[in-house]
């Protein structure tokens, strides 16, 4: 059977329409005008995240659980913060330094951090960076992680780059999902934004990971008024035929990366213009510690997800912690405390001394985030630090 490639997309109309609005930061946040009000009350009733349950499995013990009961299940390790894109939203013009290589987690350290928190009720991880191909040993680091007992799903966050190659052997080593990084269906607007080249390779990379039965892949979209907002349909298209989730992110601010309300697009408004375009688009039932709400269109093979971190955050059913590259230790993405497990754990610390820290800082997490625009002032790491 011939491959269908997503690089040969029929009437997509991918042009520069707003293009030159975002480039002058001309931006008028638009209203929604109603039309998808019933998918809208719709996903208020279906949504979970409001009253998010524990899993009905008892957790292994209580170093996972926060203050407010959740359990944390899920864990975000960046493997480092080098990177071979340099995106607008990521990474400031004038970048960032980088912890010296010394300061960053070894594979062995690595290991042993993440079965303290698989042993203690974490089943899934996902690998995140700056890049996290670019780390000369991630085919060993899949392949020890993969074999942590307990641990169901290790996943990816990836731009694309060089996954195309990369990916057969990423995929004997256990690695079972895989998110793609692509904010626009233009080569030039990818350039811009990117201060790179590359759209082709990571148009690749989506097919590499479908041909080796990934389902889905998950390809993120970054959707910033002016500059990508009017390829949301387009990039909807790719899941008519394609076993891909396209997610649609709002905009969020981070260190460096000049966040302007006037360039976000609000969940609602992204959720009009689908319901607009594509007819026989159905809410899901999302799990309570979902990150997206989830759709399904008609005779469409994938799946449209929208994640709104800012609109309508899911604080209530968080499960997800994080660790860095430099081995500090983050309960929320979007604040800014952080604990070192790097340090203790070089000078000596046994396993029960760092799950003390672990367990310490799980629970002073707060219940939700502070909203976008306090979030805007508050000091925080560029989002290549964090990872992805």
């Amino acid at each position: 059977m011939m491959k269908r490639h997503l690089s040969k997309l029929p009437h997509l109309r991918t042009g520069f329409g707003n293009f030159n609005s975002f480039l002058c930061s001309c931006f008028e946040t638009g209203s929604t005008n109603g039309d998808a009000k019933g998918l809208l009350h719709q996903q208020m009733r279906m949504n979970g995240t409001c009253c998010a349950k524990l899993p009905e499995e008892l957790p292994k013990d209580n170093m996972l659980i926060d203050s407010f009961g959740r359990q944390h299940t899920y864990l975000r390790i960046s493997l480092t913060e080098r990177c071979n894109l340099r995106c607008q939203y990521c990474m400031p013009a004038e970048g960032v330094s980088l912890t010296p290589g010394p300061k960053i987690l070894s594979q062995n350290e690595l290991v042993r951090l993440a079965n303290l928190f698989v042993s203690s009720g974490v089943d899934k991880i996902r690998l995140t960076g700056g890049e996290p191909t670019v780390r000369k040993d991630i085919e060993d680091i899949c392949l020890h992680l993969s074999n942590l007992k307990g641990l169901k799903t290790l996943a990816i966050t990836t731009n694309g780059i060089t996954l195309a190659r990369k990916l057969p052997k990423l995929k004997e080593c256990g690695l079972s999902a895989v998110n793609i990084s692509l904010d626009t269906l233009v080569p030039a607007k990818f350039e811009f934004l990117t201060r790179r080249k590359g759209h082709e390779r990571v148009m690749d990379s989506i097919n590499a990971a479908i041909d080796l039965g990934y389902n889905p892949v998950k390809v993120n979209c970054v959707v910033m008024r002016g500059f990508n907002d009017d390829e949301i349909c387009n990039f909807v298209e790719l899941t008519r035929e394609k076993p891909i989730n396209i997610r649609f992110i709002e905009f969020m601010p981070f260190d460096g990366n000049v966040w302007n309300v006037k360039k976000l697009v609000p969940y609602a408004e992204m959720l009009d213009r689908v319901a607009k375009h594509f007819t026989g688009l159905k809410r899901l039932q999302d799990h309570p510690t979902d990150t997206a709400k989830n759709f399904r269109i008609d005779d469409h093979l994938g799946t449209v997800s929208f994640i709104t971190s800012m609109t309508e955050h899911f604080c209530a059913g968080c499960n997800r912690l994080r660790l860095l590259a430099d081995g500090n230790f983050k309960v929320c993405l979007f604040g800014p405390s952080e604990v070192s497990l790097r340090d203790p754990l070089r000078q000596g610390a046994d396993d029960h001394e760092l799950r003390e820290i672990i367990g310490s800082a799980v629970k002073r997490k707060k219940a939700s985030h502070a909203g976008m625009f306090d979030i805007a002032k508050t000091a925080n790491r560029p989002m290549i630090h964090i990872g992805g």
